[in-house]
């Protein structure tokens, strides 16, 4: 077995006639601020955010820190993502806990 590229039709991917596939759905989670909002799936590498861009609802600065998110949490402003080898990624609101630096 293999695991195809989602993004590429099934032939582009190499599948042949008469071979069979199968899938694995997905949960996806949601997590909230007051204003903002994140959705991804455990052990992706995107997280689609929007709503208000000073309570985490944009995190385009950090997006390509954003790999293999296992968790992510929420405050009033601001959202903290944590990674599988451990890295925790902030955004939104400083004071409420965006930036740790």
């Amino acid at each position: 077995g293999r695991l195809l590229d989602p993004t590429k039709s099934l032939w582009l991917s190499g599948l042949q006639d008469r071979e069979s596939i199968a899938a694995v759905a997905q949960q996806p989670k949601v997590a909230a601020t007051q204003g903002g909002f994140a959705l991804w799936c455990i052990g992706r590498d995107r997280i689609v955010t929007w709503g208000d861009p000073a309570r985490g609802g944009d995190s385009t600065a950090i997006q390509d820190q954003l790999k293999n998110v296992q968790k992510i949490h929420a405050t009033h402003g601001a959202f903290a993502a944590i990674l599988a080898h451990g890295t925790v990624v902030t955004w939104g609101q400083p004071f409420l806990g965006g930036d740790s630096t």
